[in-house]
């Protein structure tokens, strides 16, 4: 007989184990099904990643040159300190930690990347410091196991002039911020985070030239993110060479007078008047561009950098473009040229009295001299204000206001470089809101509309232009700094030249005759080769016509030290057959004739020297008006 032990209940055991073997295989198969049915292409794309990886390489950026194909900006290989995002998976906080002090980083730029990377997803790396050392990519290297998602990467930097030198006219570039990518300009042209644009002068201006097309490689890596393999590369295409219309021997002459200037605060600008063509553009105090490509992660360079927004000189300031100054008697000059051409005085009739200067009301204003009763070409040369404040009540706010218009001083000149502001330009809006307490226009305000002062704040760039456009016979250019922008290699068919362009976009015309424009051309002639105020520049063989302007920035008794005149001189050469036209302003210094006359000569003297010319006859012009 068979002995049965039923108190152990095997059978229902056996079907308790039954079911739960059948719930767990049917967990396991509904997972199962989720992981390879429902979401199979999510991890299939996973499990490639974690084998396959695609690594950006940076396009080269293209050379920046002089009009002479000399190199003034250029790209140089340089390794660098990245982070690759890793699917979030980074230790950000042991990097924290650690990558301040051992790879010399600013522990708030450090943070300020890290909250890039974590909040925006578009993101697949991010630098962390440029221009890495040796020790940098021993210790990155050293600590690979630790923090597979930091590695070495090699890129090409941007390499500036020492000292600031040309840092107005080329710019900077930096990495593409969040707040850009937001903008249309960007997004819709294949922008994206960790890109390197250009930010400021001619790298930002001329960008799409200038960037290139970037590459990449696919690469097989472990479980760590250590690259074991290359399967694909796609090199990157380079960027355009920039060919500027710089001349580097005129830059680096401009750039020297103002560092040797009393203030060495200024601008010079020298252009082509029959085109508009800068060739040399400086402004005084400079920066240093390198700051933004080598140094902005590190302690030091965000020191750096926090100063020169403090420094109250404002070297980051254009002054050129931006600044915005009384332009004392260069303002005689398209006065002179408006006068004739609105009939005010005829080339029969110029004489004005000087009186010494002019009352209105109680009111007193000075002349410098007390020059009689002079003709419009004495006036110009002697720089006569007393003749200056009677033309000016002759012609009246309305004639001013027509001459700003017709020499287009109160516009943008359209130069090709970024933030360029309007000058501003006398009107009765302009005198309410400069002087709200007296806002009604008098004829003392037209006095000091008439000379250049008060009412009067031009941009260097906007002068320079309105003044040239006499020695170009009224002609008006788009003053600009490109001339060609030229594949790597080649020339030709793969070049853009953009002359068309400038010239279809030139700014126009100022309808005055040939006869009104000699005679005022005749002048500034005499303003230097006669016994005019710029008298001590003269250059035998190569005549140059200009004007002199000394600017009052405070009251008379006040004007010393910080406070002194902006020294002015504007001018072209050769006087009747303009090949280039000098700007020149010495702030808080004095005298234009003392100062920034002689500034614009080191100009003159450098072109003259290394452009050979023919034989040319002395200018046949009316000697009478220099006795």
């Amino acid at each position: 007989m068979r002995f049965e032990d039923r108190t152990q209940n095997l059978e229902a055991r056996i079907r308790a184990v039954k079911i739960l073997v059948a719930i767990l295989l049917g967990v396991c198969a509904l997972r199962l099904y989720n992981l390879q049915i429902v979401h199979g292409d999510y991890h299939r794309e996973l499990a490639v990643n974690q084998r396959l990886r695609t690594l950006r390489i940076p396009a080269p950026r293209g050379a920046i040159l002089d009009r002479y194909g000399r190199v003034l900006v250029n790209s140089r290989p340089t390794y660098d300190v990245v982070l690759q995002r890793e699917h979030g998976r980074a230790d950000l906080a042991g990097l924290s930690a650690q990558l301040p002090a051992v790879l010399n980083i600013d522990p708030d730029y450090l943070q300020e990347r890290f909250a890039e990377i974590s909040t925006n997803p578009a993101y697949e790396s991010i630098l962390i410091k440029e221009n890495a050392t040796i020790a940098d990519i021993a210790w990155v290297e050293a600590h690979s196991l630790e923090f597979p998602s930091l590695f070495i990467e090699q890129r090409p930097q941007r390499h500036y002039p020492e000292n600031g030198f040309l840092a107005h006219v080329v710019g900077y570039v930096g990495e593409i911020s969040s707040r850009q990518l937001e903008l249309p300009e960007y997004k819709d042209n294949g922008y994206q985070p960790g890109d390197v644009i250009g930010k400021e002068g001619l790298e930002a201006t001329y960008d799409h030239f200038l960037r290139g097309r970037e590459g990449n490689r696919t690469v097989i890596v472990d479980s760590r993110g250590r690259i074991k393999d290359e399967v694909e590369v796609v090199a990157p295409a380079p960027g355009q060479d920039l060919v500027t219309t710089i001349d580097l021997d005129l830059q680096l002459a401009a750039e020297e007078q103002l560092r040797n200037s009393p203030s060495q605060r200024g601008v010079i600008i020298a252009m082509d008047p029959n085109n508009g063509e800068i060739l040399a553009l400086a402004s005084y105090p400079t920066f240093d561009p390198n700051l933004f490509t080598q140094r902005i992660a590190t302690r030091q360079g965000r020191r750096e950098y926090a100063a020169l927004l403090r420094d109250p000189e404002t070297p980051l300031y254009n002054r050129a473009i931006r600044g915005r100054y009384p332009p004392g008697s260069t303002w005689k000059i398209p006065m002179a040229v408006a006068a004739l051409q609105q009939g005010v005085i005829t080339l029969d009739d110029s004489r004005l009295l000087c009186g010494g200067g002019i009352q209105i009301g109680n009111k007193f204003t000075r002349c410098m001299g007390n020059h009689g009763r002079p003709d419009l070409h004495t006036a110009i040369m002697k720089s006569c204000d007393g003749y200056f404040y009677r033309l000016g009540l002759k012609m009246g706010l309305a004639g001013i206001m027509e001459m700003v218009d017709e020499f287009k001083i109160n516009e943008p000149t359209g130069i090709d470089l970024p933030h360029e502001l309007v000058s501003w330009t006398p009107s009765r809006e302009f005198k309410a809101r400069f002087n709200p307490r007296a806002p009604e226009w008098t004829d003392i305000d037209t006095v000091y509309a008439s000379f250049g002062q008060v009412y009067d704040f031009v941009t260097p760039i906007s002068l320079l232009r309105a003044v040239a456009s006499v020695g170009a016979k009224g002609k008006l250019h788009r003053p600009h700094l490109m001339k060609e922008a030229i594949s790597v290699g080649l020339r030709g068919d793969d070049s853009y030249r953009p002359a068309e362009v400038f010239a279809e976009s030139a700014a126009g015309m100022v309808q005055v005759s040939a006869e009104q424009n000699r005679a005022v051309v005749e002048a500034m002639w005499s303003v230097v080769n006669g016994p005019g105020t710029a008298a001590r520049i003269r250059r035998e063989g190569f005549d140059i016509a200009g004007k002199t302007g000394t600017a009052q920035v405070v009251k008379l008794g006040k004007d010393v030290g910080k406070n002194k005149d902006h020294a002015w001189f504007v001018s072209y050469a050769p006087a009747f057959a303009p090949e280039i036209a000098v700007l020149a302003l010495i702030e808080n210094s004095g005298f234009g004739s003392r100062h920034a006359a002689p500034a614009a000569r080191a100009l003159y003297d450098v072109y003259f020297e290394k452009m050979p010319r023919p034989e040319e006859p002395p200018n046949q012009i009316a000697r009478s008006h220099s006795q």
